[in-house]
């Protein structure tokens, strides 16, 4: 039985002889480069599209550039993440750059592990998202290759940065439970430790925004905060912890909605009415904040901005490797939704006003 021949890959030779022009026109034109007319650009195009061309990313490379942008998630789990990385990709769509996603898994080895994956790879820019590797190691990575920053609020002269305002952020939030009539109004923190982190990272200012908000609503002796993790395991560990508190708060606010997850299903296993008995609001507005059956108040931080700007930097980087290091902080706006409501007094047996308790 005779086997078929597998079919050659067509080459830059190929679309030079269909279009019948030179191999260095075909180049130019593959490059953007001058000195190929509007119709002998159209030409190659056109053979390009026919014979089905594909560049071999490594000789792209050795050009110069493989058009591959390198982005790394630190959890491919959280929902929000997707908006960020559908505005870097909805940014490249008129271009030849494609994206490759890296997991950082929260871990300064293994963001290493990918970065330096990413960069022997030729990849020509790399935008990590939430990094925690010390500002040493992006600042060496910068060095070797343009790299934009997002989530991570120090400014460095060898990278450029794109944020959301996490202490505007987390006074919205607070304002908003307190201009419901809330008083006891807790927090849920990501944990963190390492110094220039608890500088840097969004988690650590939206909890410096939450203690600040109380402060200037005259909250300070309600000011309550309980470290877990963004996940929604830390959000169900957070929600019982105040549910064993002496008096348990009225309204929280989550660093995070994967978190304000956790804690609704919690409290609904805990038969705690949400927003009857306490309110919850998270941070990121995503999608699954808007699905009816959730409704859950949360900031909107435009992910999608978010991921817009930061391939815009890297792009205009990649173009100019000299050029001031650029910082972007987007305002972030609040969304109301179901799961907070006016705090309620009821009368006890006395006929004295009291805070409403949940059951159990």
């Amino acid at each position: 039985m005779a086997t078929s021949e597998p079919s050659r890959r067509v080459t830059i030779v190929d679309v030079a002889r269909h279009a019948q022009v030179s191999t260095t026109a075909v180049s130019k034109v593959l490059r953007n480069a001058y000195g190929a007319s509007p119709e002998m650009r159209a030409k190659v195009r056109r053979s390009i599209d026919e014979l089905g061309y594909r560049p071999l990313a490594a000789a792209r490379g050795l050009r110069g550039q493989t058009y591959t942008l390198g982005v790394m998630l630190p959890d491919i789990r959280n929902p929000f993440f997707p908006e960020i990385l559908d505005g870097i990709t909805s940014r490249l769509e008129e271009t030849d750059y494609q994206v490759f996603l890296g997991p950082g898994c929260n871990g300064e080895k293994e963001e290493a592990r990918v970065t330096e994956a990413m960069i022997d790879r030729g990849m020509d820019g790399l935008i990590l998202v939430a990094p925690v590797s010390p500002r040493s190691h992006l600042e060496h990575l910068a060095s070797v290759v343009p790299v934009v920053i997002v989530g991570r609020h120090g400014h460095s002269a060898a990278y450029d940065t794109v944020n959301d305002d996490d202490m505007a952020g987390a006074a919205l939030v607070v304002g908003h439970l307190a201009g419901l009539g809330h008083r006891r109004i807790a927090h849920v923190e990501h944990r963190e430790t390492d110094p220039t982190r608890l500088e840097e990272m969004p988690n650590a200012q939206r909890a410096e925004g939450y203690r600040r908000a109380m402060r200037s609503h005259g909250l300070s002796e309600e000011i309550d905060v309980v470290s877990t993790s963004y996940t929604p395991q830390g959000g169900l560990q957070g929600a019982k912890e105040l549910l064993t508190r002496p008096r348990r708060p009225t309204a929280v606010f989550a660093g995070a909605d994967i978190v304000a997850m956790g804690m609704l299903e919690a409290f609904t296993e805990a038969g705690v009415s949400v927003p009857g008995d306490i309110s919850v609001a998270g941070y990121d507005n995503t999608t699954f904040a808007a699905l009816g059956p959730i409704s859950l108040t949360s900031v909107d931080q435009a992910g999608r901005e978010i991921g817009d700007n930061a391939a815009r930097l890297l792009l205009e980087r990649i173009a100019d490797r000299d050029k001031p290091s650029v910082q972007v902080k987007l305002s972030p706006t609040l969304v109301p939704r179901r799961t907070t409501a006016p705090f309620r007094e009821e009368r006890d047996s006395t006929g004295t006003s009291g805070e409403v308790q949940p059951k159990g």
